[in-house]
């Protein structure tokens, strides 16, 4: 199959959206499929065998870090060069409007994967009132779209609510094996809690749109060290808050996956996420999981088993959650076993053959389309 994935984010810059498209095109690599890749510059030449067509980006102003594709014929050009059998929209916005205005032009049939709460967004960065204006925009982007692929329950209901059309479920995976209880170190856990505190971690982007200051509500828990994984404009002032907790600064690879699993318990802040990658990345590396009650996460973490939810403006509620676990070595035990299970069968393998499945019921309805049109 040919797939041609238009991408409002893609490497260099490191994101949720990016972290996706790389998995898809590992996995349309591995299994001889063929893959074109549209997407904001600077970017690499190719990605695991995959051309990328690079078009100019600009940043969102209330987002600097997630540049979106400025609207261009070249997609079009693009796409008719490489004559794709589907059209994979990552998180469509602007360029991915281009995208998808040339998959109906060139009669491909288009999906749409709804990742980017840029609404929310918006709203953490002081855009208040923007909400019906961007929604209106990506209910009839998504519209116009074959299939829009939701990560999560909540956010489905979400999209249905909006009334978004043609929807369907299409998680997200985890590497198993960055992402492994067998990371944690006692090497490691000793230089960052040297007198032996309980480690609550939270690794993430330190911006509005993560709430990092809910952070500062675990000030001067008993029993509990509290190390930052991260960088971003909040870090300075969560430092001066903080002075005992670790910031380790942004850490990737082999760093990330032993600090991960190094963790005691995993704070996660943010209400705003559509999936929550770094939650899933916990609970695989054996990691119970403290978590805002939105979004995602309320497909990820079951109370009680493998971690605990707090109503997600409730400071009070997250540091007792925190508290709870940090105070029950043994609770803790038990929910690290259940973390691993609870992300059994969600490996990228799994995950991206679902999505090659949603592909071939498109490509195949448009066949029989054009065959139904031509008799």
């Amino acid at each position: 199959m040919k797939v041609a994935i238009v991408t409002e984010s893609f490497l260099p810059r490191v994101n949720g959206v990016t972290g996706s498209v790389c998995r898809v095109l590992e996995y349309l690599a591995a299994h001889g499929h063929e893959a074109l890749v549209v997407a904001p510059g600077p970017a690499p030449g190719s990605y695991a065998g995959a051309p990328v067509e690079p078009v100019r980006g600009v940043a969102l102003p209330f987002y600097p870090t997630f540049a979106v594709g400025v609207p261009t014929r070249r997609v079009t050009a693009a796409l008719r060069g490489f004559a794709p059998d589907v059209v994979h929209l990552a998180s469509p916005l602007v360029l991915g409007a281009s995208g998808l205005a040339a998959a109906r032009r060139l009669d491909v049939p288009a999906v749409a994967v709804f990742q980017t709460d840029v609404a929310g967004f918006a709203r953490r960065y002081g855009l208040r009132g923007t909400g019906p204006a961007i929604w209106w925009w990506l209910r009839r982007l998504h519209g116009r779209a074959d299939l829009t692929l939701a990560p999560s329950s909540p956010v489905l209901a979400e999209l249905e609510r909006r009334g978004v059309p043609r929807l369907a479920h299409w998680g997200r995976g985890v590497d198993r094996r960055r992402f492994h209880p067998s990371h944690r170190s006692e090497r490691l856990r000793a230089r960052l809690s040297p007198d032996g505190r309980a480690i609550v971690g939270f690794v993430g982007r330190l911006a509005a749109e993560k709430r990092p200051e809910m952070l500062t509500r675990l000030v001067g828990v008993p029993g509990a060290r509290v190390v930052v994984v991260g960088d971003g404009p909040e870090e300075e002032r969560l430092r001066r808050r903080m002075p005992d907790a670790v910031f380790t600064g942004f850490r990737t690879g082999t760093e990330l996956s032993e600090l991960v699993a190094s963790f005691d318990v995993f704070v996660h802040t943010g209400a705003d996420d559509t999936f929550c990658q770094a939650v899933q990345e916990a609970l695989a590396s054996g990691v119970p999981v403290v978590a805002a009650a939105a979004g995602g996460p309320l497909d990820l973490v079951r109370p009680g088993v493998n971690g605990l939810l707090y109503a997600p403006d409730d400071g009070t509620g997250l540091r007792a959650a925190v508290h709870t676990l940090v105070d029950d070595a043994r609770t803790r035990r038990r929910m690290s076993a259940q973390a691993v299970e609870s992300v059994r069968g969600r490996d990228w393998e799994t995950v991206c053959g679902g999505l090659m499945d949603h592909y071939r019921a498109l490509v195949h309805g448009t066949a029989e389309r054009r065959a139904e049109s031509a008799a």
